[in-house]
């Protein structure tokens, strides 16, 4: 988050670079920034395996997944609540995963806002019947027990759950609730 595409400021490519020393885990960034050219190169070379750019930045999309590819990493492209799910099929051959986020971006705790399992099944049943069922679709905001079994049912693949994880109890438990 540069401050500017939303309101808040996250870490950036070193403390990814950190990371990655420390996990083998797949390390996926969300840039959340108006101008994602100018941070690609730096969140590849720090151990990014996959990186989004936002439909709705100043970039230029696909020439942002090109620039991924280029550095050897999965790129996607994110689209916020009020973007229609056909803007991401611009994009699609050029994309691994489509982010559709559930929540304004830029702030945790939000509120899952209802609909968007519908802009989830319309991405998938349009990569499904266009050549592109590779494609893995990533849902984004609001994400807990409740939210996510809709999610999946819908033809989500990866989920991001922030809030219901770090609030919870039992982090485990959550996780195994999460997976319905």
């Amino acid at each position: 988050m540069d401050g500017h595409f939303v309101r808040q400021i996250t870490y950036g490519s070193p403390v990814l670079k950190r990371v990655k020393q420390i996990t083998s885990l797949p390390l996926d960034v969300h840039l959340m920034v108006d101008n994602a050219e100018e941070q690609i190169e730096l969140f590849a070379e720090a151990g990014a395996d996959i990186i989004t750019v936002h439909a709705e930045s100043k970039c230029d999309v696909p020439l942002c997944l090109e620039k991924i590819h280029g550095f050897g990493v999965r790129a996607a492209v994110a689209l916020n609540p009020k973007t229609p799910a056909k803007r991401a099929f611009d994009f699609i051959g050029g994309c691994d995963m489509v982010l559709v986020m559930t929540v304004e971006a830029g702030y945790g705790g939000q509120s899952f806002i209802g609909g968007m399992t519908g802009k989830v099944k319309e991405i998938r049943e349009y990569a499904d019947s266009n050549g592109f069922s590779e494609l893995l679709i990533e849902v984004d905001g609001g994400i807990n027990p409740e939210t996510a079994v809709p999610s999946i049912k819908a033809g989500a693949d990866i989920l991001v759950a922030g809030t219901s994880l770090f609030k919870s109890k039992d982090m485990r438990e959550t996780v195994l609730a999460l997976k319905g």
